[in-house]
């Protein structure tokens, strides 16, 4: 399956001011979820944004949600939640089906917590794009990290990269897209 930025939906689970100084290579993910955030407003891509317990873990960092500032609010939506899946919250998954697109791009922390949880209570409840973006996803041990991928994977979810995403989402190149997308990967 080739993603394609008419039928994705970027999601960012819990990137949090309280929770990214403790994440291994967190610069890592914040950097990638921020070329997602680009290229998918440069693509009309809509975004769905997660905060576990934002009272306790404070709000998405500042540079995710500076670039979400930025887009029409048709385009972006933020649901508190307090389980650890976003998949179990009913708000997550109206705004998710409101969107009317079949593929769910997910970057965040942690990844063996909330973000695998997600990943598969998608599957679950018969979510059949659902792909991961492993570098812009971590959690505090590399060894969580990399073991939650697996179990991931094992499940059915597609493992990506972020130039992967942004180049399937550009589909071609010589377009005006092509070429203020492209800028994003040095």
């Amino acid at each position: 399956m080739l993603l394609s930025a008419q039928r994705s939906v970027l999601v960012v689970v819990d990137e949090q001011e309280r929770l990214l100084p403790a994440i291994h290579d967190s610069e890592r993910v914040v950097r990638n979820t921020g070329i997602l955030l680009d290229a998918a407003a440069a693509l009309g891509v809509p975004v769905l944004v997660s905060e576990q317990y934002p009272r306790g873990l404070g709000p998405t960092v500042p540079a995710v949600r500076e670039r979400l500032a930025a887009r029409t609010p048709d385009g972006v939506a933020v649901v508190e939640k307090m389980h650890f899946s976003c998949a179990e919250e009913p708000a997550f998954l109206e705004r998710l089906a409101a969107f009317g697109r079949d593929q769910i791009i997910l970057t965040g922390t942690e990844a063996h917590v909330c973000v695998l949880q997600t990943a598969l209570g998608l599957v679950d409840k018969g979510f059949g794009g659902v792909v991961l973006v492993a570098d812009a996803t971590s959690s505090r041990t590399p060894a969580n990290a990399e073991r939650a991928i697996a179990r991931i994977e094992r499940a059915g979810v597609e493992i990506v990269t972020t130039e992967m995403v942004v180049f399937e989402w550009l589909h071609r190149a010589g377009t005006p897209e092509f070429k203020s997308v492209s800028a994003l990967i040095k």
